[in-house]
């Protein structure tokens, strides 16, 4: 696969790390290649990426997008854009993170695994199809939370 993975943090609200962009992009490929392991269409776009943008945001872009691009009000966690782009919620995850007794890394990772399935297919608006796609993405950040990983991430 040459995908080219591009990560950035977009925002400074929610401290990241730059070694958390560094850890997330030494695992894109696998991640992606896992993600379309699960792809529900054979021709997803995912397959035929050459770069693949994720940016990490505030609150206020967030929304922004979410309004723009989704005519939704309210920041959000993820927003995938078939052309190749991943729009991460930074602050969304922190809020998320805290809630739910999680490592913010990890949550961001949750995030950039959501946007490869939806990017490989999945979609989370119907019921049903959201719980197979939260069963893929759970399957995926937990093959990839690994000790090494963690290392990289500084945990």
């Amino acid at each position: 696969m040459s995908l080219e993975v591009i990560i950035g943090n977009n925002q400074q609200v929610t401290e990241i790390p730059e070694g958390w962009l560094t850890a997330l992009e030494s695992i894109a490929h696998e991640a992606a290649r896992l993600a379309m392991a699960h792809a529900t269409e054979e021709d997803a776009p995912l397959f035929h990426l050459a770069t693949l943008e994720v940016a990490l945001v505030d609150d206020i872009t967030s929304d922004q997008v979410h309004r723009d691009f989704m005519d939704i009000e309210g920041a959000t966690d993820v927003i995938t854009f078939h052309h190749g782009e991943i729009v991460i919620g930074a602050e969304v995850a922190e809020r998320q993170a805290a809630e739910y007794g999680e490592p913010l890394a990890r949550e961001i990772l949750r995030y950039f695994i959501h946007g490869l399935l939806h990017l490989a297919g999945h979609e989370d608006a119907d019921p049903a199809e959201r719980v197979a796609m939260e069963a893929a993405q759970e399957t995926i950040v937990t093959q990839l939370w690994t000790i090494e990983l963690r290392e990289r991430l500084g945990f």
